[in-house]
C-alpha cells in the first residue's frame, strides 16, 4: 500500500550525501517535454503488480503503450503460481474497459506476447539484464504492523531489489514509489527533495530483526506462560487440554505481535515519524538513494499522499477494496464514530489513484541524469487543499442523504464537535469500563435467546469502541496534520506533457472539484462495496439451504441441550425418585442439593470431571430395575422432552441419506429410548458387579477432545467426509469436535460457544425449549427411519448459508 498518512518538513540547511541530493540544476520549469509514447519499446519491471496501485500501472502500460514489454514480479501464493495469479488479476474490473475495447482473444494474445511473470518475491529474484525502467511499488499494506515485518517488507524489499538489479547488470531508471508522509511529524511546507535525517537504516533494520528474537524469548518466560495458561484454562478448560494449550499458544503469539507493534510505534515516534509505516518507507528511500542513485544510476522518487478511487480512468470510482481513508468513512456511516479528534482546519491530503499512475509513468518517461535523484509529491494539499472540516461536511451530507441500512432501520450519523484527543480518550475509557462490566454480568446469566441478544449488543458496543480507539490512534496524525506538501516539481512534470497527454494522462489537482468527487464518485464507490456485502449477507440469511444427498456425510448430534431438554441431573432425579419410596424423596433431594456446588464447579472446569463425579450417585443401583424404569415411564418422559426442531433436523438428514449419530456422555442404559431416531447411538457404559452399578465408568467419558478423536477415527474407518459433514452441539465442551466438521451448528449455545460460533461464522440455531417429542408407543413406531438414496434427490433444510468473512 503506497497510499498512507502525512508528515514531512525538511531542514533546508541539513547536510546530505551528494547522491541523496536532488538535481539542484534542474528547476521546476525546466522539465523536458515528454515525447509521445516514450515508453514504447522499453522493458519495464513492475513490483507490487497485484496491488491496488500496481494493477492500475499495468493497465495503463497495456492500454497506452502498445510496444512496451512488462515483467511482473509475482510471488507464488500457496499452490497458486505467479502466472496463474496474473490470469486472475487480468479478470479484475480495472482491465475490463481495455479487454472490451481490444476483445478477449486479442487481450489474451497481447498479454502472452508482452507480459512476463518473474516467479518469486523481492527476496528471491533473478532479474533480466535488459531492463529500461523499474517501477517499485511493492510495500506492506498495513499502517501498524510488527516492527520486524515492516522492515522486512519495506526496507528489506528495497535492499534486495537494488542488489538484484546490480547483480543483473541492468542500469534502468528506477521509479521508487514512496509516500508523501515520509517527512515525519512536522509543520509547514515539505519540499520535494531528499529527507533530512541522520538515522542509519542498517542499524534500525538489524534492531527490528533482533526485536522479534528478544520478544519471542520474553514470551517464553515462566511468569508470562503461567498467566497465559491461567487465562486459557479459565476460558477453554471445558473444551479439553489441547484447546487450553492451543489457546495459550495463540495468546503468546498475540502477545509477541502486540509488543512488536507497540515497539514499532514507539521507535517511529521517538525518531519523529508518525508510525512504523512512514518510518520504514523513509528508510527505504535512503536505501534507494545509497544503493541505486549513489552507485551512479538514475532514480525518481514518487511520493503520493492518501490514494483513493479513480477520478476518471479506468472509470470514475474504480477502487480495489477499502483504502486508507475508507475505513474511517465507513465507520462514520455505520455510526461507530460519535466524535473524532481531528483539527477542523488541518489539510486532509487525498489524491485519486489515476493521478498517481499518470505521474509515475510521466516520471518514468523523463529520467534524470545518472547519479541523480528527483522527488515528486503527487498530492493535493498545496494546490487544491481539502480542509478536514470540509471532508467531514461531505461525509455527513452523504450519509444523511444515503444512510447505511441496518436491521433496525437506517443508521443516523452523528454530528462531530471536534472535542480534542484527550476528551475522546476519556470518553472511550468510561464507555469501555461500562461495557466490560455489562459483559461480566451477562456471562453469569443463563444462556438463552435474550441473553444472547444482550451478548450481541455488548460485543458490538465493544467492537465499536475498539474501532474508535484504533481509528483515533492510527489516524490522529493525519487528521491533525499541519504539513503541506510542496508540488512545484510535480506541476512542472504535468506541464511537460503534450496537450493531448494532459487531457488523458494528466494529474493537475486543481481540476478536482472535491464536493463532486466525493458525492458523485468516491462515496458511492465505497458504499457499494459495503452494501453489496450487506445484501449478500441478508440474502444468504433468508435463503434455505438444500441438504445434499450423499452417503458419505455424517450428522452428529450432542444430546443434553441439543436434542433433549433435560440434563444429567434432571434425568438422575427422575430415575431416582421413580425407584425410591415417596418417604425418602426429601432426603434424596436434600443430598442432591447439598452436592450441587461441587457439581457446578466440576461442570465449569471440565465436562468429563462432572460426568465422573455425578455418575458416582448411581453406586448400588440395581441394573435390572433401572432397565425396567427406562423401558417404562422414563422412556416416555425422555421422548416427551425431545426438541421438535431437533427431530425435524434429524429427519431431514436421514432423508438426505446422511448417517445420523447421537454421541453423548451419559450412560447407554438411559439412551435406549432414543435409538429409533438415529442410525447409531454412541454412549458411555457404567461398570457393574453382581447386577449392581459400581458408580464407575467402564472407560473415560466421550466428551470434548475425546469425542473429536473418536469422530476423526470413525470417519476414517467408514469413509466419511468430515469436510461436508454436520455437527450439532450446545456447549463450549462441544467446540473441540464441532470444529472438525465443515458445517458446525451451535444450538441454543452457552455464552462461550456462542462467542466462538460468531467468530467462526458458524450457523447458530435457536431451537424452542418447549418440548413436544413422541410420547406414545404408536408415535415411536412412526419415528423417522433411514432413507436409501434413489437417483438425484434433494432435501430442504433450514440451515442458512454461512456468510463469508468481510471487513475493513
Amino acid at each position: 500500500m503506497t497510499d498512507t498518512p502525512t508528515p514531512d518538513a525538511e531542514q533546508p540547511d541539513a547536510q546530505e550525501p551528494e547522491a541523496q541530493q536532488p538535481d539542484a540544476q534542474e528547476s521546476a520549469a525546466e522539465q523536458p517535454t515528454i515525447a509521445p509514447d516514450a515508453l514504447d519499446g522499453a522493458h519495464v519491471l513492475v513490483t507490487g503488480g497485484t496491488g491496488f496501485l500496481g494493477q492500475a500501472v499495468l493497465e495503463r502500460l497495456l492500454a497506452d503503450h502498445p510496444t512496451t514489454r512488462v515483467s511482473l514480479l509475482i510471488r507464488k501464493k500457496g499452490s497458486v503460481r505467479g502466472s496463474d495469479r496474473l490470469q486472475t488479476l487480468l479478470r479484475k474490473p480495472v482491465f475490463k474497459a481495455w479487454r472490451e475495447r481490444v476483445g478477449a482473444e486479442a487481450a489474451a494474445a497481447i498479454v502472452a506476447e508482452r507480459v512476463s511473470v518473474i516467479e518469486g518475491g523481492l527476496d528471491e529474484m533473478a532479474l533480466p539484464a535488459d531492463l529500461d525502467v523499474v517501477i517499485h511499488s511493492a510495500s506492506t499494506v498495513s499502517f501498524d504492523p510488527p516492527i520486524d515485518e515492516a522492515f522486512a517488507t519495506n526496507v528489506g524489499g528495497a535492499t534486495t531489489l537494488y542488489a538484484a538489479l546490480a547483480k543483473s547488470g541492468a542500469t534502468p531508471h528506477v521509479v521508487h514509489v514512496s509516500t508523501a508522509y515520509v517527512g515525519g511529524t512536522r509543520k509547514g511546507i515539505q519540499p520535494e527533495r531528499s529527507l533530512a535525517h541522520d538515522v542509519d537504516w542498517r542499524v534500525e533494520a538489524e534492531a527490528a530483526r533482533s526485536a522479534r528474537v528478544r520478544t519471542e524469548e520474553s514470551s517464553r518466560r515462566p511468569e508470562v506462560l503461567r498467566k497465559l495458561m491461567q487465562t486459557a484454562r479459565r476460558e477453554h478448560g471445558k473444551a479439553g487440554p489441547q484447546a487450553v494449550s492451543n489457546a495459550a499458544e495463540a495468546a503468546r503469539i498475540a502477545w509477541v505481535d502486540a509488543r512488536l507493534v507497540a515497539h514499532g510505534r514507539a521507535r517511529a515516534e521517538s525518531l519523529g515519524w508518525t508510525d512504523v509505516y512512514t518510518f520504514t518507507k523513509a528508510m527505504a528511500e535512503r536505501v534507494a538513494e545509497e544503493r541505486w542513485a549513489g552507485e551512479g544510476n538514475r532514480l525518481s522518487v514518487v511520493r503520493p499522499s492518501i490514494i483513493e478511487s479513480a477520478l476518471a480512468h479506468p472509470f470514475p470510482g474504480w477502487i480495489d477494496g477499502y483504502k486508507v481513508a475508507d475505513p474511517l468513512i465507513i465507520a462514520y456511516g455505520r455510526g461507530q464514530l460519535p466524535d473524532f479528534p481531528g483539527l477542523p482546519d488541518s489539510v486532509l491530503d487525498i489524491i485519486p489513484v489515476d493521478f498517481v499512475v499518470n505521474a509515475i509513468l510521466a516520471a518514468a518517461q523523463t529520467p534524470p541524469e545518472p547519479a541523480a535523484a528527483r522527488y515528486f509529491h503527487v498530492s493535493s494539499g498545496a494546490s487544491n487543499p481539502l480542509p478536514f472540516h470540509k471532508m467531514y461536511a461531505n461525509v455527513h451530507s452523504y450519509f444523511t442523504e444515503h444512510p447505511i441500512p441496518a436491521d433496525a432501520g437506517d443508521i443516523s450519523v452523528p454530528t462531530w464537535n471536534f472535542p480534542g484527543g484527550r476528551a475522546i480518550e476519556r470518553s472511550i475509557d468510561r464507555r469501555q469500563k461500562a461495557t466490560t462490566a455489562a459483559g461480566r454480568v451477562v456471562s453469569h446469566l443463563p444462556a438463552n435467546a435474550t441473553t444472547r441478544g444482550w451478548q450481541d449488543r455488548i460485543r458490538k458496543a465493544s467492537s465499536d469502541l475498539g474501532s474508535l480507539r484504533d481509528f483515533t490512534g492510527l489516524y490522529r496524525s493525519y487528521v491533525q496534520s499541519e504539513i503541506v506538501f510542496d508540488d512545484q516539481r510535480t506541476r512542472a512534470l504535468h506541464a511537460s506533457l503534450t496537450p493531448e497527454q494532459q487531457t488523458d494522462r494528466g494529474f493537475d489537482v486543481t481540476t478536482i472539484d472535491w464536493d463532486d468527487y466525493f458525492q458523485r464518485i468516491h462515496f458511492p464507490a465505497v458504499t457499494t462495496l459495503t452494501r453489496a456485502f450487506a445484501n449478500r449477507k441478508a440474502g444468504a440469511a433468508k435463503q434455505q439451504k438444500i441438504l445434499p444427498v450423499r452417503d458419505d456425510v455424517l450428522a452428529v448430534f450432542d444430546l443434553e441441550g441439543t436434542v433433549l431438554a433435560w440434563n444429567l441431573i434432571e434425568q438422575y432425579l427422575w430415575l431416582r425418585l421413580a425407584a425410591t419410596s415417596r418417604s425418602r424423596w426429601p432426603i434424596e433431594i436434600a443430598t442432591l442439593g447439598a452436592s450441587m456446588p461441587g457439581y457446578i464447579g466440576a461442570e465449569l472446569r471440565d465436562r468429563g470431571e462432572f460426568i465422573r463425579t455425578f455418575m458416582r450417585r448411581y453406586e448400588g443401583v440395581d441394573v435390572a430395575q433401572l432397565e425396567k424404569i427406562v423401558r417404562g415411564g422414563f422412556g416416555k418422559a425422555v421422548r416427551s422432552r425431545l426438541l421438535p426442531q431437533a427431530l425435524e433436523q434429524i429427519a431431514a438428514h436421514r432423508a438426505a441419506g446422511h448417517r445420523t449419530i447421537l454421541v453423548t456422555g451419559t450412560i447407554d442404559l438411559m439412551t435406549a429410548p432414543l435409538e429409533p431416531f438415529f442410525d447409531e447411538v454412541v454412549a458411555g457404559a457404567m461398570h457393574a458387579e453382581n447386577g449392581r452399578l459400581t458408580g464407575y465408568l467402564d472407560s473415560p467419558p466421550l466428551v470434548d477432545e475425546a469425542r473429536g478423536a473418536w469422530l476423526t477415527q470413525y470417519a476414517e474407518q467408514h469413509g466419511m467426509d468430515l469436510a461436508h459433514s454436520y455437527g450439532y452441539g450446545d456447549s463450549h465442551a462441544d467446540a473441540a469436535w464441532l470444529q472438525l466438521v465443515g458445517n458446525p451448528v451451535a444450538v441454543n449455545p452457552d455464552h462461550t460457544l456462542y462467542k466462538l460460533a460468531q467468530a467462526g461464522r458458524w450457523t447458530v440455531r435457536e431451537w424452542a425449549r418447549t418440548t413436544g417429542g413422541v410420547r406414545s408407543e404408536d408415535e415411536l413406531t412412526r419415528a423417522p427411519r433411514p432413507a436409501q438414496p434413489r437417483g438425484e434427490r434433494t432435501a430442504e433444510d433450514t440451515i442458512p448459508d454461512r456468510p463469508t468473512a468481510h471487513g475493513v
